[in-house]
Order: C-alpha cells, then sequence, then structure tokens
C-alpha cells in the first residue's frame, strides 16, 4: 500500500489545486514521498483549506514553486520505487480525486487503480469487534484522524495539517490496527495499545 495524503486548496478537485502531497511505502516505510507545489492558474481557493494546511495565498501561488503538475509527475515516478500501488489513508478517495484529477488536467497517463483502503472503515471495524461505540456527530460517524491516533495510542498533538506528517501518522495508524505493532520508528515512544 502507498499511504496517501494531499494538502489542496480547497474540497473540489475539479476546481481546486494541490498544494502539497506526502506519501509513505507501507512495506518500506523510510522510502517517502513530500512536495509542495502553487496552484495551477485560476484555481479556486477556499479560506478554510488555509486554515487547515496554515498555508497563505502567497505561499500557495508562489511563482518559485514548482506546478502540481510536476508535484504530480513526481509522485507517478516514486510511485514505481514500491511494491503495490493501492492508495490508503484516511479518507483516501479525497487524496486519490485530487492526484488523479491533475494528471487528467496535464493529460497524464493516471496508472492507480480506483479501489482505496480507507482507514476509517479499518478503525469502525475494530471499534464494532471491540464491542466499543461509533462516536457520532450528526448521526454520522465522527472517528477523523485525531480519534483514531489516540484509538491506537499515540498521544500526538496535530497542528496545522502537514501532507507527510498526516501520512506518517496515518500509516502508523494502519499498522497498529492491523498487526499490533509499531511501524514508524518516530513513534515508537508510544506503547501500542491492546486492540
Amino acid at each position: 500500500m502507498i499511504i496517501v495524503d494531499v494538502e489542496a486548496s480547497g474540497v473540489d478537485p475539479v476546481k481546486c489545486s494541490l498544494v502539497s502531497v506526502g506519501a509513505v511505502d507501507f512495506d518500506n516505510p523510510e522510502n517517502r514521498f513530500y512536495e509542495e507545489c502553487r496552484i495551477w492558474d485560476g484555481a479556486h481557493v477556499e479560506d478554510e483549506a488555509l486554515a487547515v494546511t496554515g498555508m497563505t495565498r502567497t505561499q500557495i501561488t508562489d511563482p518559485k514553486k514548482q506546478t502540481d503538475r510536476e508535484v504530480a509527475e513526481k509522485f507517478l515516478g516514486w510511485i514505481k520505487t514500491c511494491k503495490e500501488y493501492t492508495l490508503a489513508g484516511q479518507n483516501p478517495s479525497f487524496d486519490r480525486d485530487f492526484l488523479q484529477q491533475t494528471a487528467y488536467r496535464y493529460h497524464i497517463n493516471w496508472p492507480l487503480a480506483h479501489r482505496t483502503v480507507d482507514l476509517h472503515s479499518i478503525a469502525y471495524f475494530h471499534l464494532i469487534k471491540q464491542g466499543l461505540p461509533i462516536p457520532l456527530e450528526n448521526n454520522h460517524s465522527k472517528i477523523n484522524l485525531n480519534f483514531i491516533i489516540k484509538h491506537v495510542g499515540l498521544n500526538v498533538a496535530r497542528g496545522k495539517h502537514n501532507a507527510l506528517e498526516d501520512a506518517l501518522l496515518e500509516a502508523e495508524c494502519f499498522s497498529r490496527l492491523f498487526y499490533g505493532k509499531i511501524l514508524i520508528s518516530e513513534y515508537s515512544k508510544f506503547p501500542v495499545m491492546t486492540l
């Protein structure tokens, strides 16, 4: 699996742009990818997205930064260093759709399958298996990344979203939920909880 996380200028992959991509090869967690870019000319920018990433309009439009096309091409080149190309993460369809739309925008071949592995679904299953209640908000699952991080025993304070940091945390959560073991050396100080 490739654990991937993107930060974007909004939530619509057609109207908005990538601003950064982070990824971790689950089979080889030292194999990591991180790149930032400027948004494409005319991309929609949502203030809420800037608040999530902590980036400014000046930062995401910096002409010195590489283009979103260059980041997509680098990512698709990097995946060739991985054994398996299945994308995974917390709500990975969001990340996949942004990367795929960027590839389509520039007529770049998209070699990845539509199927993804969703951390939310895995955590939901584990809660059911343990007989624990599913946290709800407005009658919908409230299992977000912060909830999962705490559930698996990671005492990590998250600030503004960073694509690579989130990909690493998601990979660690997958490992703890799947195998009950530490994957990322940076998180070895947090003992694995019995799940």
